[in-house]
């Protein structure tokens, strides 16, 4: 009887400490009935969840998922992780000019750049607290930038809600700095709930934009020809990925990639998503590009649909056919099993072999471009 007491004691305390794990705000909430029902509306929202443009498996290959987790766990090679602290600079943000095109990158999908005097901040990813820091340990030297460091952020952008994009940390401490939130739809309850401001946020399906004039703070349109958009826009697009966050549901939320486009320019952002026919038909919507920020790392063979791989990022960047190109999502966290050096080899190869102009920098580094 004894024991048998202690082990509900046990399973009593396992269950509230699990509750009130999952009360902390980064896990969000439900979402509300007003969002849900614009979910349902989408056209990309099917069969009870988003869907891609074409047939997505998440997983590929011959092994179950709990197979592929265990394989994960327990063989992890030395290379995925470097033994010395990468190159990174520390630069005074705030002191950067609005009177120039630059970029600045943190790691992984973390960065800000200015076009046309309009600071944009994407995928912050900069104070590792729980829960983030359960699932994911910076590289030597890359947690070189944190949220204070960070100037007053005309428009942030959230390509979608996995942990590595969406940090609850991070977008806190941001919140009093950020003029406008640009999201995919289901994201901005997250941001909600984080108590951003209702009406500086803009949920966009695909091909939907958000447009502005002297700033982004009209109201967006899908209706909108690129032609007939002037001043500053943003367009949603879309990648090929999905999105879960625990208690969010499977496909419940939308992931994206954006164009900014401001005076002529052209900046895309690429999100997340494996190699399908649209980054050849975003060239023929929007036709030149000026830069094209590119995922390139957390692949792996048996979710080669859902990121993109070395073998297909060099049509990714043939398709876009960008005037140069910087590739984000590597040297900061190990999400996968590949050297943690091979997506800046494959990136400067490719490069090499077609003579694109590869803006690739160590973290930190200030790109004009």
């Amino acid at each position: 009887m004894k024991i048998l007491l202690i082990l509900l004691a046990v399973v009593a305390g396992i269950a509230i400490a699990a509750v009130l794990v999952l009360r902390h705000p980064a896990f969000g909430r439900k979402m509300s009935k007003e969002r849900k029902a614009r979910i349902e509306a989408s056209p990309n929202y099917r069969d009870g969840m988003f869907q891609n443009e074409e047939e997505t498996p998440q997983f590929t290959g011959d092994k179950s998922p709990m197979a592929m987790l265990w394989d994960f766990i327990a063989h992890r090679p030395q290379d995925r992780v470097p033994t010395e602290a990468l190159p990174a600079v520390k630069t005074d943000l705030k002191s950067l000019p609005t009177d120039k095109d630059w970029l600045v990158w943190f790691g992984h999908s973390s960065y800000l750049f200015c076009l046309s005097g309009k600071r944009y901040l994407v995928d912050p990813l900069l104070k590792m607290e729980f829960p983030a820091a359960v699932m994911m340990k910076p590289f030597k030297g890359t947690d070189l930038y944190t949220p204070d460091d960070m100037p007053d952020i005309d428009v942030l952008i959230i390509t979608h809600a996995h942990w590595d994009h969406l940090d609850y940390a991070t977008l806190r401490d941001l919140r009093d700095r950020v003029g406008h939130v640009v999201c995919p739809l289901g994201v901005g309850e997250y941001m909600e709930y984080w108590k951003y401001d209702k009406s500086i946020i803009s949920e966009l399906d695909w091909y939907e934009s958000l447009t502005g004039g002297a700033g982004l703070t009209a109201g967006w349109s899908n209706s909108e020809t690129v032609q007939q958009r002037s001043g500053q826009s943003v367009t949603c697009l879309p990648t090929r990925h999905f999105s879960n966050r625990l208690l969010g549901g499977r496909n419940q939320t939308l992931w994206a990639s954006f164009m900014v486009e401001a005076n002529g320019r052209k900046v895309y952002i690429g999100g997340d998503g494996g190699y399908d026919g649209r980054f050849r038909r975003i060239r023929e919507q929007f036709g030149e590009i000026d830069l094209a920020l590119l995922e390139n790392g957390q692949y792996n063979s048996d979710w080669k649909y859902i990121h993109t791989t070395p073998e297909s990022l060099e049509q990714v960047i043939l398709d876009l056919s960008a005037k140069a190109v910087f590739t984000v999502h590597h040297d900061k966290f190990a999400l996968a099993k590949h050297p943690w050096y091979e997506p800046d080899s494959v990136a400067r190869s490719i490069a090499e072999r077609h003579d694109i102009r590869l803006l690739d920098q160590p973290i930190g580094t200030v790109i004009y471009f």
